[in-house]
């Protein structure tokens, strides 16, 4: 296999910067991360979930897509130029290429000579089915070329998109170009038609702008970063009237209202919006753009303390699949689709990249234990479109859907955790997320080996070990998990209840306190390291009650409970089949125990609190002292259908008798 640093933004510090004419620059301090071609993950919590998605995850996505469905029988159409049907939906194509950038990071988590071969075949398919201009989509081709290019909400660019990531990913495993010269290709072709020839397009489904960025810094090929940047320029001007517009009846729908850089609330479709907002962070990393920069930051707040789950799901609305006004999170029909949330784990890296500031690793690892962790099954094969915060019982995983975005894209993200954990600049090293395992990071010239111990979520001891071959200055940021804190973020959805319980945060060198400056949220250790040193990071594992803001009206007199970054439920497959009937009352107690959700370990919480029942007499209601067992919200209905809250009331008028 190859090891080559992951193409994702090359964020150093104090390096020059490509500026694109016109842009405003804004000097920040940054970081590059490490790929995850370069990290190993021996993590207890997160490698059975890898070598799961390396086996199950990707046997089923395979099945739907080779065997099941015509995704993979459309450009065997093509190659063969025999006038075939198109078999599916125009969107299809982008199915095969998430797909198989999961079977590339998988196997780098997962070594299989069969996957591999499978891939590759594929990719000989794909290979066959590009035009000699470089163009590639199954549908167009096989349902007329003269109608290529015409209709910006039919996901060409979208399509295309997925291809670069895939390519991308394939190349930084494996080393093959096949995929990544077909990526080139198509990527000439788009830029050629469009940037090059000022020909307006604004992309219905955003993806393109992003990929693009991948494509640049792999390739170092500057028409790359112009034509992400064009695409996210041509928004907001009026391109989209009489096309997307006409379709959705309002530009705000695909954030086509104003420029982007002008941009200050989230709105419309939540995916579109979260893959838009990555490719603008990416853009303004590589051309030091305030402009984008200022408008990140200020849809992120948007985002974050006005328009996001407990979980951190987003997209409260089936309708729209996306945003609806600001506050509005109602529980049970909670959309909160699982690209959703796979977007905020991506919009949130690239925004810490951009900034430095850990707040953005905070809501990413939100989004990643719970909001996208939940759309994948404990078994692999299973998955969730949308993820509700509540259910009376009638919600159940299926084993694909005709829109199959979700599978493929849950698995490529937790195949390419290794993306998320590390970060370098010449002078420091950053820890994100605490996953055992380990990697080697050069400062200067000297190569770090780290290793990092832990038995997180469940534990909250983090242990890294540093083993320079000779002593080597520089800063060792770590991140203080926003959830160890007592005090919210200014503007903050929700804070704890309890504000009492949690000890601080230790940190100790080599078994002794150690002194540490705190910057951005990290705990930075500035000094020259030698072989064998060890960090140790100790977080506070209380169970924490967590309330909303008053304007969350669906939430109040309801609590939540929190333990780690673990959001909890109570289901009623723990519960004697009732979720609905309890009442946690301000005096409730609560303790943790091992426990078991099928194969799954996990740390249950058993709540002391009262639970309604119907008198004998069937005219009144009976409060009775009940311990109830909540468990971790992405381990929820994987035991058939069942009755589950995350938020649960305070007040006995909220509870429901039958279920």
């Amino acid at each position: 296999m190859k090891t080559i640093s992951n193409a994702i933004p090359c964020l150093v510090a104090l390096v020059s910067i490509a500026v694109l004419p016109g842009h405003a620059q804004l000097l920040v301090q940054r970081f590059e991360p490490v790929g995850f071609s370069q990290v190993t993950i021996t993590d207890r919590f997160w490698k059975p979930k890898l070598d799961k998605v390396a086996t199950a995850t990707l046997r089923a996505c395979i099945v739907q897509t080779e065997e099941k469905t015509g995704r993979i029988r459309n450009f065997e159409k093509v190659a063969r130029h025999q006038n075939e049907k198109h078999e599916g939906i125009y969107y299809d194509d982008s199915d095969v290429y998430k797909a198989l950038e999961a079977m590339a990071y998988s196997l780098k988590n997962h070594p299989d000579p069969a996957i591999e071969q499978k891939a590759d075949a594929w990719i000989d398919k794909i290979a066959a089915a590009q035009l000699p201009d470089g163009y590639l989509n199954t549908y167009y081709t096989l349902t007329g070329l003269d109608k290529r290019w015409t209709d910006m909400e039919k996901h060409e660019d979208y399509c295309a998109g997925h291809l670069f990531e895939a390519a991308v990913a394939y190349y930084n495993t494996t080393g093959k170009r096949r995929l990544l010269d077909v990526a080139i290709r198509f990527a000439d072709h788009i830029d050629s038609t469009f940037r090059l020839q000022n020909r307006h397009w604004v992309s219905g489904h955003q993806e393109i702008e992003l990929a693009l960025m991948r494509l640049y810094h792999l390739t170092k090929q500057d028409r790359y970063l112009k034509l992400a940047d064009w695409f996210l320029d041509q928004r907001g001007h009026g391109f989209g009237k009489g096309v997307i517009w006409d379709q959705w009846k309002n530009p705000k729908y695909c954030q086509d209202d104003v420029p982007v850089k002008d941009q200050k609330e989230i709105t419309g479709h939540a995916v579109r919006a979260m893959y838009q907002y990555t490719g603008a962070a990416d853009v303004a990393a590589a051309t030091n753009d305030a402009g984008y920069m200022n408008a990140m930051k200020t849809v992120w707040e948007d985002v974050v303390y006005r328009n996001m789950y407990l979980t951190g799901g987003i997209g409260s609305s089936g309708q729209n699949e996306g945003f609806t006004e600001d506050y509005d999170l109602p529980n049970e029909s909670a959309y909160c689709e699982t690209c959703a949330s796979v977007g905020m784990v991506f919009w949130n890296q690239r925004m810490n990249l951009l900034t430095g500031e850990s707040k953005y690793i905070d809501i990413l690892e939100r989004s990643l234990y719970n909001g996208a962790l939940d759309g994948l099954s404990l078994s692999g094969d299973r998955f969730f479109y949308g993820n509700p915060l509540a259910s009376a019982g009638q919600y159940g995983r299926s084993e694909w859907f005709g829109t199959a975005c979700c599978p493929s894209n849950i698995a490529r993200l937790v195949a390419s955790l290794g993306d998320y954990i590390y970060g370098r600049s010449e002078q420091g090293i950053w820890v994100n997320l605490f996953v055992a395992g380990s990697t080697t990071i050069n400062i200067g010239k000297t190569a770090v080996p780290v290793q990092q111990e832990t038995s997180y979520p469940w534990a909250g001891t983090v242990r890294l070990r540093v083993d320079p071959a000779r002593p080597v200055t520089y800063a060792l940021h770590v991140r203080i998990p926003g959830w160890a804190r007592n005090v919210p973020a200014p503007g903050s959805l929700y804070r704890f209840r309890d504000t009492t319980a949690t000890a601080a945060v230790e940190i100790l060198l080599n078994g002794k306190p150690v002194v540490f400056r705190e910057e951005k949220g990290y705990a930075v250790i500035d000094r020259t390291w030698k072989k064998g040193d060890i960090v140790e990071m100790k977080l506070p594992m209380d169970v924490r009650q967590v309330a909303s803001r008053k304007e969350v009206t669906s939430n109040q007199g309801r609590v939540a409970l929190q333990r780690g970054p673990l959001v909890y439920c109570v289901e009623g497959a723990d519960n004697a089949g009732r979720a609905w009937n309890i009442v946690v009352p301000d005096r409730a107690t609560f303790s943790t125990k091992p426990y078991q959700v099928l194969d799954e370990p996990v740390v249950a919480i058993l709540a002391n609190v009262s639970v309604a029942e119907a008198a004998p007499d069937g005219l009144t209601v009976q409060m009775k002292p009940r311990t109830i067992t909540a468990i971790p919200y992405y381990a929820w209905a994987n035991r058939g259908k069942s009755p589950m809250q995350v938020w649960l009331p305070g007040r006995i008028k909220a509870v429901k008798l039958t279920e």
